[in-house]
């Protein structure tokens, strides 16, 4: 059993940040954990996303921490296990997250429990090499029309995902009951990615479930600077020229894993937006 996970609740009341365990943080998965929907050109590969600010709460306290992100947007369950999975188990981390399906259910029609046991296998591999595993229940689709009627599948695949998570003595962040999402203002206007306040949202549901005091304020969104309505508007369309359309044909013509790259392949120290990465110091996570 994780000792950190006990002491949780004891955690979560605490007045004063407290340091956590991790040193080394690595995030695996698809346009959900590279962050689309979230853009900010400052950011490495041009978006930020929920891991990214993840990343920059939990390095606050831990002046050694380190981050990588693997994720590939358009890639498929056993996809990301074949390319991301010994990648990041070699990067030694203490931490990783993991969410993968959405693409096969959405697109694929694929068989929900057969996608969960693809991540069970995958999750085992991950908890023997001793780091916190960190899993995503899905969002709740329903009041979109073309996507409830995939509501049912992709509730069985999230009690699917309870279970592999109890199984490992996985984390589980449970988007379907967070309720927040529902807003139209969490999602992105192509309504299959979370806009900056999702992503945000997210991030701090995260840190919740790992038990870690934060300064992620709801519905309030650290910036960036601020720009004008106008250009986010223009860069809105910028990036669904550049972005919505080409990941759509991508989908469209069952993508190979080798066509993108992952925006932060190597774990370094999180410095914030617009400031110039340095070298990881140290080898291994600390003990």
């Amino acid at each position: 059993m994780n000792v950190w996970k006990q002491d949780i609740a004891a955690r979560n009341t605490a007045v004063e940040l407290a340091p956590h365990p991790w040193h080394r943080l690595v995030a695996l998965g698809d346009s959900f954990t590279e962050g689309i929907g979230d853009p900010e050109p400052r950011s490495e590969g041009g978006f930020r996303g929920w891991a990214d600010r993840v990343a920059e709460e939990l390095s606050a306290n831990q002046p050694d921490f380190a981050y990588a992100n693997l994720a590939v947007r358009g890639l498929l369950v056993q996809q990301i296990l074949d390319h991301q999975l010994a990648a990041a188990v070699a990067l030694n981390p203490d931490l990783v997250t993991l969410s993968a399906g959405g693409n096969d259910i959405v697109f694929r029609r694929s068989d929900p429990d057969r996608l969960a046991e693809k991540i069970d296998d995958g999750v085992a591999q991950l908890a023997r090499s001793g780091a916190t595993v960190v899993l995503f229940a899905g969002p709740d689709w329903g009041a979109t029309p073309v996507f409830s009627q995939i509501r049912g599948k992709v509730a069985i695949f999230n009690e699917n995902l309870h279970a592999v998570a109890a199984r490992h003595d996985a984390v589980m962040v449970d988007l379907w009951f967070l309720r927040e999402l529902s807003n139209p203002g969490m999602w992105d206007p192509d309504r299959l990615h979370f806009s900056p306040l999702g992503h945000h949202t997210i991030a701090a549901a995260v840190l919740k479930a790992l038990g870690v005091p934060h300064t992620l304020e709801p519905l309030a969104p650290k910036p960036p600077l601020p720009r004008s309505w106008k250009e986010a508007r223009t860069e809105d369309l910028i990036w669904a020229r550049e972005y919505l359309v080409p990941w759509v044909i991508r989908q469209l013509k069952h993508p190979a894993a080798g066509e993108l790259t992952a925006k932060r392949p190597q774990p370094r120290p999180v410095f914030g937006i617009g400031t110039p990465p340095g070298p990881f110091i140290g080898g291994g996570h600390a003990a």
